[in-house]
């Protein structure tokens, strides 16, 4: 997935470059920056003091030595003052000028920590808006595969209404919520929004009526013939009918531009159900046109499972922001969207 928010040691990352929140001297501090000088050995250090510094905003690259990457990238950001002076665009060039060195040399995957959020006492919640724009901006034009990697699920915030909001819908529909010890289904409550009674009573089983008749089964010949458009056929007919591009699609839709050409040229491709929601939320289809896409792969949106739940929730709202969206995912534990 080109952009992902990840929980993990940033030093354990198997990436082709991690970028280091440095101080200006690069020569180790704490933090990630101690974290990633022990974990490189004494070589990053040496490597590290030839370079002779970093301004803020700027980035320098060394090898990774004794980590598991093939370089480190170090940036210095930029310390909190208040908002007011300059720290939003100091930070963001900290993400593009990491972001310019790995392209240069020719790195596909690249690791963040959440840069200055630390000692240097920027917001959590707004350099996470920060890391998020700039590396959407910067992948919008490059083919590459980058992490931020936090700690815990503190360190990513949402908006609070709008997490409230996707939590209360979650309480009301969430089938386990609904079920009596003895695994028998109550009635759904009415749903918060839109017509999930009607809705509800369209997937009751019809009538029993009498017995029909036994006919004769057509060959399965025939019955192939009758097969409907595939995923991928339905996919490319709502491209063609958005009048978006691919790589319009594909990025909206946070999945890398290979996975992409491999639905794209096999026309009974089979995709992940994260996949296939991505793609309806970059496509921003209806709930009824979600469903059918998914259908086509062989998926449902369902009421047990919470993840559903939520990508249900932001499609009534009109909510097609994936990158919002996979932040509500990560905060719930949740699996991203994507792939």
């Amino acid at each position: 997935m080109p952009l992902q928010l990840i929980r993990n040691d940033i030093t354990k990352m198997r990436v082709d470059a991690i970028v280091n929140a440095a101080n200006p001297s690069l020569l180790g501090g704490g933090g990630v920056d101690g974290a990633i000088h022990r974990a490189a050995g004494p070589q990053l250090l040496a490597a590290c003091r030839r370079l002779g510094g970093c301004q803020v905003g700027q980035a320098r690259l060394t090898r990774g030595y004794d980590l598991p990457c093939k370089y480190v990238i170090h940036t210095v950001g930029p310390i909190w003052q208040g908002g007011a002076h300059g720290e939003r665009a100091q930070l963001a060039s900290c993400y593009r000028s990491a972001l310019a060195l790995a392209a240069s040399h020719r790195c596909k995957t690249v690791a963040f920590p959440l840069i200055s959020s630390g000692v240097y006492g920027y917001p959590k919640a707004q350099a996470l808006q920060v890391a998020l724009e700039t590396i959407a901006e910067f992948l919008s034009g490059h083919d590459m595969t980058v992490y931020i990697v936090v700690f815990d699920r503190d360190a990513v915030q949402v908006s609070s209404k709008l997490f409230q909001n996707i939590t209360a819908y979650i309480d009301d529909v969430y089938a386990d919520a609904h079920a009596d010890p003895a695994g028998r289904f109550r009635q759904l409550p009415a749903a918060p929004v839109g017509g999930f009674a009607e809705e509800a009573a369209s997937f009751a089983p019809p009538p029993r009526t009498a017995m029909r008749p036994s006919v004769a089964h057509p060959g399965l010949d025939a019955m192939l013939a009758q097969l409907d458009e595939s995923f991928t056929q339905m996919l490319l007919r709502l491209i063609d009918e958005k009048h978006i591009s691919d790589a319009d699609c594909y990025k909206k839709a946070n999945i890398d531009r290979r996975l992409f050409h491999k639905i794209r040229s096999n026309p009974h491709y089979k995709p992940s159900k994260q996949t296939a929601l991505a793609l309806a939320v970059a496509l921003e289809l209806s709930l009824e046109q979600t469903r059918e896409l998914l259908m086509k792969a062989g998926f449902a949106l369902s009421h047990s499972d919470k993840g559903d739940i939520v990508v249900e929730y932001c499609i009534r709202q009109r909510i097609y922001n994936i990158i919002e969206i996979n932040q509500v995912l990560f905060k719930l534990d949740l699996q991203p969207l994507g792939y």
